[in-house]
């Protein structure tokens, strides 16, 4: 007779999305001696955002770091640091910031690796608090995924849940080359079941969030919610999305989206940056160089940012961005049924 392997349950236990963002930088500040903190206002103020909170306090100011207010000078510092062998996190207060340490980011941490033939690594992580509904206006409220995404030698996670928000940052310090985190402003305070401990969430693997058969929808961070709020009401009119979790902009999970358009023949690509060049036009792209293509029942979709820098006014930055009835609205469309 053969015994069955008992399957050990995993401890979970409610953290909101910054919290599992501490618990994972507590974890690996604990794991790994060679992780650092670095930020603007990240020690005494707990960050912009409260997401370092009382780590200085636990850790100390040698392994938790406040940086001048120079966002070049302190990612230089991260990338040279990286280089001599420690893991450093970097914590942009607003993703809209790394623009100031473009030289650092894409000319030297994503290249370093490649021109020195392998022969060093740059493993850091760059936190980049992202995206609007805050109300803080053009140059606060950005979505540079696509940015980063088109450059060799990073890679570029959106978690859209606390448990992928801790799972995907572990993962980031495992990996030989930097890593951006796009943590999207309004989830900072949703709150979830979280896995206690370590663990970490694979860096390139979409996750299906709604399995469905009706329409595909593709949307990462915030609009993974509004997707999903979207497909509960196209549900009552018997259309039935499914709705995958990309997580990944670089790599992308190519096989998940895929197999997901052969079933449903329709594909809706929603995301909060541009629509021009955004991550959606990448998707249309791939699904029209692949085998899915000839799945197809009706044209791709794309549902992305307004043409214009995000508003100040409350209205008119909701309208600025993809809502849910806006998704909604779109995957009708899609299937060609008018309720």
């Amino acid at each position: 007779m053969n015994a069955q392997t008992a399957i050990p349950e995993v401890k979970t236990r409610e953290m909101s999305y910054a919290e599992a963002i501490r618990d994972a930088m507590a974890i690996a500040l604990e794991r790994d001696p060679t992780v650092i903190l670095m930020g603007e206002d990240i020690g005494v103020y707990g960050g912009a955002f409260q997401v370092t909170g009382d780590l200085v306090e636990r850790f100390g100011t040698d392994r938790v770091m406040d940086t001048p207010i120079s966002e070049l000078g302190g990612a230089g510092v991260a990338v040279g640091a990286a280089l001599t062998g420690l893991k450093p996190i970097f914590e942009f207060q607003f993703s809209d910031f790394a623009a100031l340490a473009m030289e650092q980011i894409v000319n030297q941490a994503a290249k370093m690796r490649y021109m020195l033939g392998g022969e060093a690594a740059v493993p850091l992580v760059f936190r980049m608090p992202a995206g609007s509904g805050t109300g803080a206006a053009a140059q606060h409220s950005q979505s540079f995924e696509a940015w980063f995404g088109h450059v060799p030698g990073l890679k570029v996670v959106q978690p859209s849940t606390p448990a992928d928000a801790k799972g995907l940052l572990l993962a980031a310090l495992e990996d030989p080359d930097p890593v951006i985190i796009f943590e999207h402003k309004l989830l900072y305070k949703m709150k979830a079941q979280v896995p206690e401990g370590y663990y970490t969430t694979p860096i390139g693997k979409a996750q299906i969030m709604r399995p469905g058969r009706d329409v595909t929808i593709v949307a990462s961070a915030i609009m993974v919610h509004r997707a999903l709020e979207a497909a509960e009401k196209l549900a009552k009119d018997g259309i039935d999305a499914e709705v995958i979790d990309l997580r990944s902009v670089r790599p992308i999970d190519r096989d998940t989206i895929i197999a997901s358009v052969r079933k449903t023949g329709r594909l809706l690509c929603v995301y909060e940056g541009v629509r021009t060049l955004g991550v959606g036009a990448e998707i249309s792209a791939m699904i029209a160089e692949s085998e899915a293509f000839d799945y197809l029942d009706a044209p791709i979709l794309r549902l992305g940012g307004a043409e214009a820098p995000i508003p100040y006014n409350p209205d008119l930055e909701r309208a600025a961005v993809p809502q849910a009835p806006a998704i909604e609205a779109a995957a009708r469309q899609l299937v060609r049924r008018e309720v």
